[in-house]
């Protein structure tokens, strides 16, 4: 799998978003409504990546600056990820750990000091993933704070100290 940093609205990724958001259609009842802003991640604020098998798209993720969350975060530089995916053909060749090895090296290369997640009851695979990455549940957060299914995470990617 080569991976690519590319914009959000890369035709490749949208295909992966729609796919994404049919999977949590039929897990959840309906798609991830937490707002999304292309722009989000584009540099210096934010990175997408796209991982691709010959001309195939399999997996996708990005980071996204969130310093409204600095303050809850004991006052580290706050990145979220989000829409980290790897398509059900693709699963199982450690392409979403590849993916969040890159999200996490170039997040803490751009500044950010402690990356944070949302996923979900329904994705264990999801779960297991971050929890064997170092990630540790973190009080919730974002959209889906109050839902019974979040389950949030984070992790220290960068210096811990401010400067």
């Amino acid at each position: 799998m080569v991976l690519d940093e590319v914009a959000f609205t890369d035709a490749r990724v949208q295909r992966l978003v729609a796919e994404v958001q049919a999977h949590y259609v039929a897990i959840y009842g309906g798609p991830d409504e937490s707002p999304v802003d292309p722009l989000q991640f584009s540099a210096p604020r934010g990175l997408f990546v796209l991982g691709v098998v010959g001309d195939e798209p399999v997996a996708m993720g990005g980071w996204r600056w969130r310093r409204e969350l600095d303050d809850r975060f004991e006052g580290h530089r706050v990145a979220e990820v989000k829409r980290m995916y790897v398509a059900t053909s693709a699963r199982g060749r450690g392409f979403a750990r590849r993916v969040l090895a890159r999200l996490e090296s170039t997040a803490g290369a751009a500044g950010v000091q402690r990356l944070v997640l949302e996923t979900g009851t329904m994705q264990p695979d999801a779960i297991a993933l971050y929890e064997s990455s170092g990630y540790e549940r973190v009080v919730p957060f974002g959209h889906y704070a109050t839902s019974p299914y979040v389950r949030c995470f984070g992790k220290r990617v960068g210096r811990a100290e401010l400067s």
